[in-house]
């Protein structure tokens, strides 16, 4: 099911949207692959592992290639071996479908769940 979120494209949020409720964000949630987690409904995270800190590296920037051209950036957290991923639309402070997308085209592009 992630598949079909990662099939679409980010949709720039022009704010004054209000942001997902709670059945909304479990709906979208449930399409994505394991390990995502709303917190507090306000933005999606997931932790990536990988062997060394050169392939966390490499990934942090495919998901930066992604950003780039969906125009909806998330905040990247790199460590050795890790890389964690905050996604939430700014402009509402909360979540949209296009959080739910850019999280699905990541895991799309990860080696490692």
């Amino acid at each position: 099911m992630a598949s079909e979120l990662a099939a679409k494209a980010c949709v720039p949020c022009r704010g004054g949207v209000p942001p997902l409720n709670r059945t909304g964000i479990e709906l979208l949630l449930a399409k994505l692959d394991d390990g995502w987690t709303a917190v507090d409904d306000h933005h999606l995270e997931k932790e990536y592992r990988f062997p060394d800190f050169a392939e966390a590296l490499a990934f942090a920037n495919r998901v930066g290639a992604i950003a780039e051209e969906q125009g909806h950036h998330p905040d990247i957290h790199l460590s050795w071996g890790k890389v964690r991923l905050q996604i939430w639309t700014h402009k509402i402070d909360g979540l949209t479908e296009s959080d739910f997308i850019l999280a699905a085209k990541t895991d799309a592009i990860s080696d490692t769940q």
